[in-house]
């Protein structure tokens, strides 16, 4: 299975392209995760809002490597398509049934919260001012 859908790597460039002139700003756009991908055979998860548009390998994603700390920062695509199994098949997924509820900072708030990544947050914490 491909990392990203054409519909989500084109949604993520997007988001790259908007956010580029506000990089570093309080103006910065607060996206929704446009896809969140999971290691099928362990720790390992990554809400993804957008690409570089200069560096279309390089998303922005609230990751969370299953050591008690999620974070928000950048992340190689290339790098976790080519992560394997020793039996060869390929370890990083893309959830299919998940869907964005909430802007990146409620993820970010409700899973340094709780230590790790926190992917169905509760009603209360949902917002539809997601970008």
């Amino acid at each position: 299975m491909k990392l990203l859908t054409k519909a989500q790597y084109d949604k993520l460039l997007e988001n790259g392209r908007r956010q580029a002139p506000l990089k570093g700003t309080e103006g910065e756009l607060d996206f929704a995760p446009v896809v969140k991908l999971f290691n099928a055979y362990g720790a390992g998860t990554w809400l993804l809002t957008e690409l570089d548009p200069d560096e279309p390998d390089i998303a922005w994603a609230l990751a969370d490597l299953g050591m008690g700390c999620a974070e928000f920062g950048t992340i190689s695509l290339s790098e976790l398509a080519s992560l394997r199994h020793p039996l060869g098949f390929t370890l990083i997924e893309r959830d299919r049934s998940w869907e964005a509820s909430a802007p990146v900072s409620a993820y970010i708030r409700a899973s340094v919260e709780a230590g790790h990544i926190i992917d169905h947050l509760p009603a209360e914490q949902q917002s539809s001012q997601a970008l």
